[in-house]
């Protein structure tokens, strides 16, 4: 059944089609919004992702990964990237089983398409899962009781319209509503009309200056706000020690947070990282960097871009490991392809089929 919900994914117009019997495959996949998304960086109603699949010894593992436009990614360049690079032949050179050394050849291959490689990473481990057949997350040996609440996400919009979508996510306990234009009052007044529930905040880099940021963040704080994400633009890491001066709730790192490498350089400005599949490359480095986080004293929160179930759960396959997760991001489909990790009271249950667990809608 997944196999068959893959080729019928729809590709966007302009790329050709990829044919069907290839032993590697990756192809876009239109994903279509409930409500019209809406951050201080774009503003959409659907979202194109990469679909990755691959068969070796009998076996197909399968990956998705959301292309991020502010890292100059698409859908159509990382297809295009994996399917010039990935032949039939290169699981046979470099097997699954070996997976750490596949993807490391995988990285050496293709410059940047982090995306792209998020759903190489997730297919190869869906595939070692079924081969073994266990849960991906026996292979970190962990506990899939301990997975965390996941907020569910409000994008920016009208007062009415954001009052709308927090009705609709009644049955979520946290609430992570999205900030950083002139209408964050008016947003969170808003919010406030219908819930008290905790919220965490995202401001996607969208405040001007150090003392606009303080002013806000305090004045968030009032409002039931627990945590805040990338207040200022990721290159102005110097002055986020002279806001968390300033301010009482946790500040965590977002854009500024690709890769473990960045991390030791994080840890004297922030509290936390929030480590994304598609920024990073995947689940392999996803867990690299949560032991780096950990080794600094930093929160660890892992987040999503909006995408299927597929790339949803690979993800959530590390959240025993997180303080805090946003893996909401197929919640936020009208329709989604796939089943996977299931949220129940907001709290994530990870499936507990062989690799990645997930299968058609």
């Amino acid at each position: 059944m997944l196999r068959r919900a893959f080729l019928a994914a729809p590709a966007p117009a302009a790329l050709p089609a990829l044919a069907a019997s290839a032993a590697v495959l990756a192809k876009p996949m239109r994903l279509t919004l409930r409500h019209t998304w809406t951050t201080t960086m774009s503003s959409s109603t659907h979202r194109d992702t990469i679909l990755f699949r691959f068969t070796h010894a009998g076996i197909e593992g399968h990956g998705e990964g959301a292309p991020i436009v502010r890292y100059h990614e698409s859908a159509g360049s990382g297809c295009a990237a994996l399917n010039a690079k990935l032949d039939s032949g290169f699981f046979r050179r470099f097997p699954p089983e070996q997976f750490d050394k596949t993807l490391r050849e995988v990285n050496r291959l293709i410059p940047g398409e982090w995306a792209a490689k998020a759903a190489v990473a997730a297919a190869v481990l869906d595939w070692n899962g079924k081969r073994l057949g266990v849960p991906v997350y026996r292979l970190f040996g962990l506990d899939p009781s301990e997975g965390p609440v996941t907020t569910f996400s409000i994008g920016i919009d009208t007062p009415e319209m954001t009052r709308q979508k927090v009705r609709e996510a009644a049955a979520y306990p946290e609430l992570k509503i999205k900030v950083g234009l002139d209408s964050d009052e008016a947003t969170i007044a808003a919010v406030r009309a219908e819930t008290s529930k905790p919220l965490r905040v995202d401001a996607n880099e969208g405040w001007k200056t150090k003392e606009q940021a303080v002013e806000k963040i305090n004045w968030l704080e009032r409002q039931g706000v627990v945590s805040i994400e990338q207040p200022l633009p990721a290159a102005r890491l110097d002055e986020m020690n002279w806001i968390r001066r300033r301010v009482h709730i946790p500040v965590i790192a977002d854009e500024a947070c690709l890769h473990a490498a960045d991390i030791p350089k994080l840890a004297p400005h922030f509290d936390g990282v929030n480590i994304k599949l598609d920024k990073c490359g995947g689940i392999l480095e996803a867990y690299r960097m949560i032991q780096t986080a950990r080794s600094l004293g930093l929160k660890v929160m892992v987040g999503c871009m909006v995408s299927s179930s597929l790339a949803i759960t690979a993800a959530a396959h590390l959240s025993p490991l997180l303080d805090f997760a946003d893996l909401d991001g197929n919640l936020l489909l009208s329709h989604d392809p796939f089943r996977g990790v299931r949220v129940e009271r907001g709290r994530l249950r990870l499936p507990s089929g062989p690799g990645l667990g997930v299968t058609a809608a």
